[in-house]
């Protein structure tokens, strides 16, 4: 006699897959937590302001203090040029107001020409962490939304990518662009970090080696008994100083031509 046949086991519930909608969004407390080294950041920059710490990036510092860190430059030479990096690594991070002054400094320390190196070695470190700590933040979270979106900011964002170093050094060679605006932007778009530290050095060097050779001539005023103020500073510095400007339209004029020019010679070659 056959056995009656089994009912055969019911199929589980499968959930239909719903379409991808990227990523899921964030809780108010995932928001907080990322954005905390920004934040933090924010407040350090608040209670500088609110303790003085910016009044010491000054003409004063200079003149009170200029001649013996000179001093000091020239016997232990080597330790005050870590020293400085350092100082001016973390004053770019800290996006204090002043760093123009920390850079005559460089000048009256160093010369010129070491100067310029010193400067624009601390203000790539501090750029960098800069550029990091945006990143990390929401630079990563906004790439990720401008790939999943394919729209204008995306085609922006890639832009960015292929012209990465051009773009950045054109716009570290013009003054009147906020040094840090630079940094935060770069870190929210996730530039490409390579051409970012090669852009953000070889930029500061034209105008930084022009105030570090006005540094370099304010000591000798110091050590002739005068005492500089900025009216004084920008009447005798006033063609230097006019190169600085001169530069900032000049040579991303001539970066842009060179670019047009090889990109109209690749179409002939090819």
């Amino acid at each position: 006699m056959t056995e009656p046949p089994t009912p055969a086991d019911p199929e589980p519930d499968v959930e239909p897959s719903s379409p991808s909608k990227g990523h899921a969004p964030r809780s108010l407390k995932d928001w907080i937590l990322r954005l905390s080294p920004i934040l933090a950041l924010a407040g350090l920059v608040i209670l500088a302001f609110a303790m003085g710490w910016n009044k010491y990036l000054s003409m004063e510092m200079l003149r009170e203090h200029g001649l013996n860190l000179q001093a000091f430059a020239a016997e232990r030479f080597l330790l005050a040029l870590v020293i400085f990096i350092a100082v001016y690594a973390l004053a770019t991070a800290s996006t204090i107001p002043g760093p123009v002054f920390l850079t005559l400094l460089g000048g009256m320390m160093f010369g010129p020409l070491v100067g310029a190196l010193a400067q624009a070695t601390g203000a790539t470190l501090g750029s960098i962490a800069i550029y990091m700590l945006y990143r990390s933040a929401i630079g990563t979270w906004l790439r990720a939304k401008f790939e999943a979106d394919a729209g204008m900011m995306h085609r922006i964002a890639t832009g960015i990518d292929r012209n990465a170093f051009v773009t950045l050094l054109t716009l570290r060679l013009i003054p009147s662009v906020p040094f840090v605006l630079i940094n935060a932007t770069a870190g929210m778009v996730a530039a490409p970090l390579r051409p970012y530290i090669a852009a953000t050095f070889l930029g500061l060097l034209p105008s930084t080696y022009i105030y570090t050779w006005i540094g370099w001539g304010l000591g000798d005023l110091l050590r002739q008994g005068v005492q500089p103020d900025l009216n004084m500073l920008v009447s005798k510095f006033f063609w230097p100083l006019m190169g600085v400007a001169f530069l900032s339209i000049l040579l991303p004029l001539m970066i842009k031509g060179g670019q047009a020019w090889y990109k109209r010679r690749r179409k002939r070659m090819a």
